[in-house]
């Protein structure tokens, strides 16, 4: 059979497919209860593995003291465990981080269901593996099926115990492979009679629990219907890779086709029952014909409760729109591989069935290799002839008739004035039949055909005002002219629809499209959801309102028009949907008579709040339906971004906030203990010594306890005017300061400190004034006299120069010491920052140089640093200090 071909590989699951590579690949062994020998045969399959010279490791095996499954060890390389204390005992775990240093090509880690030692990198094993494939090694595993998440309720009711170790769906989704070790009950319980299993005393209380014949049955029974769901996955996966039309019948798979009528929700429960007796997954799919004409709002109403229902049912929700119904839904179930269709029949007059057509019946006509089911109405009497809802509306059909007599009106006009003969008068019946095609449709064409057809024969053909046809080539011609308007009428009035419907099409892609892209501008929540309020009330011609959860209630946070209160009715309906995460509210079944429909806001971390919508007269379309759930959905990724956006600044101030107290308490415990040391030796050997000890010796310690007292003080003293800098009540006295004499007074300060280091002064003469507090500047050249003394050799000069340069001063401090790398020039005026920790030289906490910047940004001035100065190698800190207006003079 030759393929179609818009037939084409589905992008999602080559996208899928491409996502593989990067990957290792993971195969986990699945059985139905412990001891049906998952591990024996991951591990014979890892020996014969190593035999074929594959680089196979076992990172984690659990034997349970089974001798035939711990032999199966011996030949392969066996990580050792990672100690971890616990409670007063030792919990022997998988070591992740030995794994990846090891890198083998396949790694077995066994019971990946385990529940990690706390402290670890990852609260769950499945998470160890998943990190472990991240990095592109393959992993074998075992599990069981009670273990599997949406299974473990399941498995609580059949077997009666908690299951609280739990491995997602996801996990068994995206292994490659999924085996299935099985054995039948009675084998398994002969093996845990035999005491292959359990020890014997555990096997008793086992057989008497779990190891029930109707536990193991059923859960035979789920573990294998798991792994045919997997395996048929694949197969569609396969499927949709290949550009290859289904329907292959491994799996039942059932379409619902869901339309405007009164009987949708029929066929829909029987559809629901035909999947429940086969155990089979279904798609209920709303037909939507392109180019009619937008439905009464009852009808979208029942397209809208009926696809709800459906939902609540179990199935999966879809829209298709085609001029060719039968053949897209046969198309939509080839690529889904679907193996039998439910539609529904109305039971409609005997003139209907004559000239309509019925898509029940071409879908039957037309389908190959699928069971097609019929549902029809309840027996009823059905009447001869049922008055259809009409085709056209009324300013079409006064259009069609306006047209038409404004043709006849020329041509009788241009017939008397002898200007145009019969023949050619049709051109103006043809042009009505066009304008009205391209202004209302095709209906209004059609209209407009017919009634030319009789009037131009009543006015035109001889013999004139009868419908009699004299001559057989004016019956032909006539005929000829009928159909020529129909079908240029009919062509033109479908290119119009067509039009119309790419413009809708056009103009809601683009709404989408500017929606898109004022959200991605955005960067506040309130933004957000205030272009949330606005787009979507001119989508639906209506108003919006949005509200946020806030403590477990719900907040009002934009509305258009701007409203900022709600009846009764509207707030219950709004926290009913929050809470049971579906719509509640006008048009709904829950709270219908409230005036908003609310829809729930639902992001990955669960539903954040609810957005109500009261459309406009005409209600919602299923165009509109369809653009209002693009919107929501584009709303919940913008909700989550922006709270994502404020998590990450709130984890990276946490993180900032953690740096800086583990620095400094690294700080103060280093440089509060080494002199405390100091102090207590000495004093210690005064105390003990006493007069014993020679008065050089006694004055040697007692300077050291100067020394350090000193040094403590200078590190108490920068810890407090830390958090005097950063207090929200730092107050700068703003008196007139001779810079000259603040840095004579620190140079003092420095030389009476370390009185071997040279200090050498240069101030230029008649220095104005600046405004300032005395006693900070001099704290800051007292750090930076400390700064040069920890930094260079006791034998080289620290050079002070103070000048003035336009309207600032300019001062700075230099050393010849190491010198400070270029990517750190900047980062030594950071709180607890040091350029080497360990290069011998004297200690500091890291503040000195950040309270010099603190203090001069406080008085308006600017710091910085350059390395290496002139010489080659050392630092220069330098301060610039703006001067005021008029320039004090000392």
């Amino acid at each position: 059979m030759p393929q179609d071909p818009e037939l084409r590989p589905s992008p999602d699951a080559l996208l899928k497919l491409a996502g593989k590579g990067a990957r290792g690949k993971l195969k986990v062994f699945l059985g139905a209860s412990p001891g049906v020998g998952k591990t024996y045969a991951m591990l014979s399959g890892a020996r014969r593995l190593k035999a074929e010279g594959r680089d196979v490791v076992v990172g984690l095996v659990e034997t349970h003291g089974r001798a035939d499954t711990a032999a199966l060890l011996e030949g392969l390389e066996v990580l050792p465990r990672r100690p971890v204390a616990y409670k007063g005992r030792t919990l022997m775990e998988f070591d992740v981080d030995a794994a990846l240093a090891r890198r083998p090509d396949l790694i077995i880690v066994d019971e990946l269901a385990h529940t990690n030692a706390p402290d670890s990198r990852h609260p769950k094993r499945f998470q160890d593996v998943e990190e472990l494939l991240n990095a592109g090694i393959d992993v074998w595993t075992a599990l069981n099926i009670q273990h599997v998440e949406s299974l473990s309720d399941v498995v609580s009711g059949i077997t009666g115990i908690t299951v609280r170790e739990v491995v997602p769906d996801t996990v068994i989704e995206k292994a490659e492979e999924v085996v299935v070790v099985d054995i039948t009950p009675d084998e398994l319980l002969a093996r845990l009679k035999d005491g292959k299993v359990y020890l014997p005393e555990n096997a008793r209380r086992a057989a008497d629990n779990f190891f029930k014949p109707g536990n193991l049955t059923a859960l035979r029974e789920l573990a294998l219907r798991r792994t045919a769901d997997r395996v048929d996955d694949e197969m569609v996966d396969y499927l949709r890779q290949n550009a290859i039309e289904g329907p292959w019948p491994t799996a039942e798979r059932i379409l619902v086709c869901v339309g405007p009528d009164l009987q949708s929700q029929t066929v829909i429960r029987a559809a629901s029952r035909l999947a429940s007796g086969l155990n089979a997954g279904w798609v209920a799919a709303h037909l939507d014909h392109i180019g009619r004409e937008p439905r009464d709002p009852d009808s979208v109403r029942r397209v809208e409760e009926a696809l709800k229902l459906a939902a609540r049912l179990g199935a999966d929700i879809s829209r298709l729109s085609a001029r060719d119904l039968p053949s897209e839904v046969l198309r939509y179930a080839k690529r889904q591989n679907i193996t039998q269709i439910v539609l529904g029949r109305s039971r409609a007059s005997w003139l209907k069935r004559l000239f309509g057509r019925s898509l029940s019946d071409e879908i039957t006509k037309q389908a190959e290799g699928i069971a097609i089911h019929i549902v029809t109405p309840p027996k009823g009497k059905v009447p001869f002839f049922r008055w259809p809802r009409p085709m056209i509306q009324a300013a079409a059909l006064f259009a069609a008739l306006g047209a038409v007599a404004l043709a006849v009106g020329l041509g009788l006009y241009t017939l008397h004035a002898n200007w145009l003969k019969a023949p050619a008068i049709s051109m103006f019946f043809l042009a009505a039949v066009l304008l009205c095609a391209n202004r209302f449709g095709t209906g209004s064409a059609l209209i407009a055909s017919i009634l030319s057809f009789f009037t131009y024969n009543f006015f035109f053909i001889e013999p004139t005002y009868t419908f009699t046809v004299a001559s057989p080539h004016e019956l032909l011609a006539l005929t000829v002219f009928l159909l020529v308007a129909i079908i240029t009428g009919g062509l033109s009035g479908r290119v119009r629809e067509q039009s119309d419907a790419a413009g809708r099409r056009i103009f809601q892609t683009q709404m989408l499209f500017d929606f898109s892209r004022k959200l991605s501008g955005t960067a506040t929540l309130d933004d957000v959801l205030w272009a949330v309020a606005s787009q979507t009330a001119s989508a639906i011609k209506g108003e919006t309102i949005v509200l946020l959860a806030e403590d477990g209630e719900l907040v009002i946070k934009a509305a258009f028009p701007p409203e900022d209160t709600m009846g009764a009715s509207e707030w219950t309906a709004a926290r009913w949907a929050l809470t049971h995460r579906e719509p509640a509210g006008l048009r709904t079944t829950t709270l219908p008579n409230a005036h908003f429909m609310f829809r729930p806001l639902t992001t990955p971390r669960g539903v954040v709040g609810v957005i109500g919508l009261r459309p406009g007269a005409d209600g919602l379309s299923a165009e509109d339906e369809r653009v209002v759930e693009a919107l929501i959905d584009q709303t919940t990724i913008a909700i989550e971004r922006t709270l994502l956006v404020g998590d990450a600044a709130r984890a990276e101030a946490a993180a900032e906030s953690e740096r800086l107290r583990s620095a400094l308490l690294s700080s103060i415990s280093h440089d509060l203990r080494t002199p405390l040391a100091t102090i207590l030796g000495s004093v210690t050997s005064l105390r003990s010594l006493g007069g014993k000890m020679p008065g050089e010796a006694r004055d040697e310690l007692l300077a050291a306890i100067e020394e350090e007292t000193r040094r403590m003080s200078r590190f108490v003293t920068n810890l407090l005017d830390m958090t005097r800098i950063e207090g929200p009540h730092l107050e700068i006295k703003r008196d007139w300061v001779d810079l000259g004499d603040v840095v004579r007074a620190a140079a003092a300060r420095a030389r009476a400190a370390w009185p071997e280091r040279t200090i050498e002064i240069t101030i230029e003469a008649g220095l104005p004034l600046v405004h300032g507090d005395a006693a900070l500047l001099e704290q800051v050249m007292f750090n930076l006299f400390d700064n040069a003394n920890k930094y260079s050799s006791a034998g080289t000069p620290t050079k002070v120069t103070a000048n003035r340069y336009g309207s600032e001063i300019v001062v700075s401090v230099s050393d010849e010491g190491q010198g400070i790398p270029p990517q750190d020039l900047e980062r030594v005026f950071d709180k607890f920052y040091r350029v080497k920790q360990d290069d011998g030289r004297g200690a500091g906490v890291g503040l000195g140089l950040a309270i010099c910047r603190g203090i001069i940004t406080a008085l308006g001035g600017s710091i910085s640093a350059a390395s290496p100065t002139e010489s080659g190698r050392g630092t220069r800190i330098t301060i610039r200090l703006p001067l005021p207006a008029g320039e004090g003079k000392a």
